[in-house]
C-alpha cells in the first residue's frame, strides 16, 4: 500500500499550517497527560506532526517510510522500520504517543504484539497515550479510509492494554472528531477550549482516548 500516496490524497485541500498549529496544541495536551516525560516515541510518526513539537528533551520517531526522517525536526531521533520488529532499547522511554496507527494492524493479534512492545520500551512508571477512531462512533465512516482494516472501540483497545501489563489509568470513548475537516473553523482559540470542555468531547468526540501505565 502506498501510504504517502493515499495520505496525499487525503488531506489534499486542508491547510497544513493550520493542521500544525492543532498538533501543537494537541501535542502540549498529551504531553501533559503521560506527566512530561523526559523522553517520548512515536512509533507511528508519519510526517511527524506530533512529534516535532511535542515539548519533551528526547524524542524519538518511528515509522516505515524514508519520507519520516525527511519531515523531522533537528533532534529527533528517528528510526526507519516496521514498529513490529524494528530495534529499539528496553525499558527506555518515560512516554508512548500511538495516534491512529491500531486500526491499520491487520489482526487483533498484531494490536496485542504491537502494545506488548510498547510495554517492552517503556520504563516502569511510564505512561502511553492511545488516540484512534472508534467504531462505536464512526462505523458509517470507518471503512472510508483505505488503510482502516481492525475494528476497535474503546473498550476493547483498553482490555488489549491490561493484557499487555498496564495499568489502565484512563478511558475516553469520545476525545476528538473523526478528521479536521468539517463545518466548523479549526482555529487555535476553539482548539484550546475543546480541551477544556471534556463535555464537548461527549458530543464531537469520535476518537477514543486512552492513557495507560507500565506498573513500578
Amino acid at each position: 500500500m502506498n501510504y504517502e500516496r493515499i495520505y496525499e490524497y487525503r488531506f489534499q485541500g486542508v491547510d497544513r499550517n493550520k493542521k500544525l498549529s492543532t498538533w501543537k496544541i494537541i501535542a502540549e495536551f498529551i504531553a501533559e497527560k503521560l506527566g512530561n516525560p523526559k523522553s517520548i516515541i512515536d512509533p507511528a510518526a508519519g510526517d511527524c506532526e506530533f512529534i516535532n513539537q511535542v515539548p519533551v528533551a528526547e524524542r524519538w520517531a518511528v515509522d516505515m517510510g524514508e519520507h519520516t526522517r525527511k519531515m523531522a525536526a533537528d533532534g529527533v531521533n528517528v528510526v526507519i522500520g516496521n514498529n513490529l520488529t524494528a530495534e529499539l532499547p528496553q525499558n527506555y522511554f518515560e512516554g508512548v504517543y500511538v495516534s491512529n496507527f491500531l486500526e491499520h494492524l491487520y489482526s487483533q493479534d498484531e494490536v496485542a504484539t504491537f502494545l506488548s512492545r510498547m510495554f517492552a520500551i517503556l520504563k516502569p512508571g511510564g505512561k502511553i497515550a492511545i488516540m484512534g477512531p472508534n467504531f462505536k462512533y464512526c462505523a458509517k465512516n470507518y471503512f472510508d479510509f483505505a488503510d482502516h482494516t481492525v475494528i476497535l472501540t474503546e473498550l476493547g483497545v483498553a482490555e488489549h492494554l491490561y493484557g499487555a501489563g498496564f495499568q489502565v489509568n484512563e478511558v475516553h470513548g469520545r476525545f476528538l472528531p473523526l478528521s479536521f475537516r468539517g463545518n466548523i473553523p479549526v482555529t487555535d482559540f476553539l482548539v484550546k477550549t475543546y480541551f477544556k470542555m471534556p463535555f464537548a468531547w461527549k458530543i464531537m468526540g469520535k476518537q477514543f482516548l486512552l492513557i495507560a501505565q507500565k506498573p513500578m
